[in-house]
């Protein structure tokens, strides 16, 4: 039986049998049994996989999709993932050495990121893929690789245009910022490319992320293409890739609204036309994270006490914000609010009351929900918090308060 919780306009859809969540065809309880400790992460193929297929179905054939392991660099997960995208996106060495391991070529591959090492630049010129140059120090030290090893290392300008995306959750563009290169000096940074050893590839233009209105994401985009045509005049060379960036939002807490995919999809079929006739070879190229794996994963902690202070609940689990930083609320929320949470071995339950679910750490922050309606828990029961495929373990402070670290699981 498929069952939409509707206690959470969040929640999304998974198979419930006797009031226990089955996560890729398993029972939580059995599954949790077979791990054999918690907390631990889990991730479901076959939610990714629709994830993608639902995008295919939608944006014109010419897009090409990257993933952005940042969002979740799990290697078996980006394995899975590799083969049913058209690229990777990286933000640091470890992740590179992660797409690299993928088996995707190399040239599908781009790096993006402030502040990269020469170390980092090293590698990623020897490996041959894309460099998303962020400032203007990059440069040099990318024409010395280069001249030194004999190979052009591939070079593509991020952009910091003089616009956002707007309603995005968080803003990666518009008046000073550290990433990228400000739109009104892009120009007199393509004049110096010709004359260094480097293969200039195109533009990067990344305005913000998890956002919900197709109207903002359509008017960002379109914004993107008009200037890359407008920076192409400057270039050595006309470009041959242009990353328009992602910003594909999942809905997470009550009143969100899951974006609309088939406006964007209209639009960018106009865009493709636009960009076909300004710049011909350019391939358009949308970068998306955790719009393809947020809602594929769980993350999974026990009840280990059940406390009441002054008539109010407390589920104290094993788990934290340690593991889940996000869930907690202190991973740029300005305004805490609960991420979807249920007792994932009674989902209904028999008896619900409000609580709060804390975990073990010694800091009132290590809040996993608070004030929320849930089945009633007693030690032992599990708590699931959805939405966690996504800046969930490698985005949480794993170090705090010296913890053991949770375990992951790719199941489906």
């Amino acid at each position: 039986m498929t069952i939409e919780f509707p206690q959470h306009a969040a929640s999304p859809y998974f198979e419930v049998e006797d009031d226990c969540m089955r996560v890729g065809g398993e029972s939580l309880a059995a599954l949790a049994r077979r791990i054999g400790s918690t907390p631990f992460y889990v991730y479901d193929r076959s939610i990714v996989a629709r994830r993608i297929e639902e995008l295919r179905a939608v944006l014109p054939r010419q897009i090409h999709l990257h993933y952005a392991i940042k969002a979740n660099p799990m290697p078996e997960l980006v394995r899975f993932i590799a083969p049913r995208v058209d690229g990777l996106d990286v933000a640091s060495a470890q992740e590179l050495r992660v797409a690299l391991q993928s088996d995707t070529v190399p040239g599908h591959i781009s790096f993006a990121g402030p502040g990269k090492s020469e170390a980092e630049l090293a590698a990623a010129a020897a490996a041959g893929i894309v460099i998303n140059v962020e400032a203007d120090r990059e440069l040099p030290i990318l024409a010395r690789i280069g001249a030194a090893s004999g190979r052009k290392p591939l070079v593509a300008i991020r952009v910091n245009p003089d616009f956002e995306l707007k309603s995005s959750g968080m803003k990666m563009s518009g008046g000073p910022k550290q990433f990228g290169i400000d739109a009104e000096r892009v120009p007199e940074v393509l004049a110096t490319l010709g004359g260094l050893a480097l293969e200039f590839m195109g533009f990067h233009i990344y305005s913000g992320s998890q956002n919900l209105r197709s109207d903002s994401i359509i008017e960002a985009q379109k914004k993107s293409v008009d200037l890359a045509v407008r920076l192409a005049q400057f270039a050595p060379v006309p470009p041959c890739i242009l990353n328009i960036g992602g910003g594909f939002g999942v809905p997470y807490f009550p009143g969100e609204v899951r974006l609309d995919l088939r406006p964007i999809g209209a639009a960018m079929a106009e865009l493709v036309e636009t960009a076909r006739a300004a710049l011909p070879h350019a391939q358009l190229v949308v970068e998306l994270g955790r719009y393809l794996v947020a809602e594929a994963g769980l993350y999974v902690c026990r009840v280990i006490d059940r406390k009441i202070s002054r008539g109010h609940v407390f589920l104290v689990t094993d788990g934290g914000l340690h593991h889940h930083l996000a869930a907690s609320g202190n991973f740029g929320q300005i305004i805490r609010k609960n991420y979807p949470v249920l007792v994932g071995n009674h989902v209904r339950g028999a008896e619900r009351e409000v609580v709060s679910v804390v975990g073990p750490l010694c800091t009132p922050l290590d809040l996993l929900a608070d004030r929320y309606e849930m089945a009633r828990a007693v030690p032992g029961d599990l708590i699931a918090v959805l939405q966690s495929g996504a800046y969930g373990l490698t985005a949480s402070p794993l170090g705090f308060l010296s913890h053991p670290h949770p375990a992951e699981l790719l199941v489906g």
